[in-house]
């Protein structure tokens, strides 16, 4: 087995003084900005005129950000819908006091089912075809961009695994401080370039030590991802499973959150008190069985629908 084992204490971002262009961020950019990319090889190769592209793009970008911003604050972050709204669109945080925070926050649950609907308006105004037509070739760069994301919360140390002596394990140094768990350094926690300084001062170092090593599971969940992109993209140019309605997203949707419901048991829950929510299942599992049947429908029907 390839061991990492070691401390992870990146930089979130590009300072420019006067802003921060946070890795995260331009992980989103890289994300949209292939998935344009590649529905306009699919676009040409379907006779599909070019101009419905742009709609295409502003339809998705809009549905899958704030499907994923509400699929958190729902499903995770219930709380500040009360003591907090304003943060919930805003990349502000205003209780206790003013901080900018970005648009942290995301869930892929969320994601694709605000997502879905919107390729359902994009079909109904533009497209005029099948929306289960469009959602089996969305799904290409849908399984792309859903492993940049999670490359993105890599760099933002979040979402990590449970503690592991295994030689996969990392230890993420911003999330146990921001995490609380770190009481000893807290008193540094909000200062300028105070991560690095933990890492780079030999006064720190027993304290680095004693940091836990987890399971990465954001790149657990990238590498799976990868591979759901690489089997859909092969099917699609290389088979012809695009001639069978459905059969490409509900391969999509079996693959993808067959994936999440294996790599959250190496993650830590992100709800406290829910770590076997319902059934031995946490968060994260649960919402994505009901995906998982809906993926299975859709494959199975697929395959079984006689040609006209």
């Amino acid at each position: 087995m390839i061991a990492l084992k070691f401390t992870w204490n990146p930089l979130t971002g590009i300072d420019l003084g006067f802003l921060t262009i946070h890795f995260y961020s331009l992980m989103f950019v890289v994300a949209f900005s292939l998935g344009y990319y590649l529905m306009k090889k699919v676009y040409i190769r379907e006779e599909v005129p070019q101009e419905k592209l742009d709609s295409l793009f502003i339809y998705a970008v809009v549905s899958i950000l704030i499907g994923a911003r509400l699929g958190h604050v729902l499903f995770y972050q219930t709380e500040l819908l009360w003591q907090d709204p304003l943060s919930v669109f805003l990349p502000f945080k205003f209780v206790p006091e003013f901080e900018f925070t970005g648009f942290r926050g995301l869930a892929s649950h969320g994601a694709v089912i605000v997502g879905m609907y919107g390729m359902y308006r994009y079909n109904k105004k533009v497209l005029k075809k099948s929306v289960l037509w469009l959602l089996d070739r969305v799904a290409i760069p849908v399984s792309l961009g859903a492993m940049f994301v999670r490359g993105g919360n890599f760099f933002n140390s979040e979402m990590v695994g449970k503690e592991t002596d295994s030689a996969i394990g990392i230890q993420f140094v911003q999330d146990e401080i921001s995490e609380g768990r770190a009481m000893s350094i807290t008193k540094i926690r909000n200062a300028k370039k105070a991560y690095q300084a933990l890492t780079e001062d030999p006064q720190f170092a027993d304290i680095i030590a004693d940091i836990p090593y987890r399971y990465p599971g954001q790149l657990m969940e990238a590498v799976g991802y990868a591979i759901v992109f690489l089997i859909i993209f092969y099917l699609y140019w290389k088979t012809k499973a695009s001639e069978k309605i459905g059969l490409l997203f509900g391969t999509f949707l079996l693959l993808l959150m067959g994936v999440r419901l294996i790599v959250e048991n190496f993650k830590r829950e992100q709800v406290d008190g829910r770590e076997d929510w319902i059934l031995g299942l946490n968060t994260g599992q649960v919402l994505s069985i009901p995906f998982i049947l809906i993926g299975t429908y859709l494959v199975y029907t697929a395959l079984t629908k006689k040609e006209a």
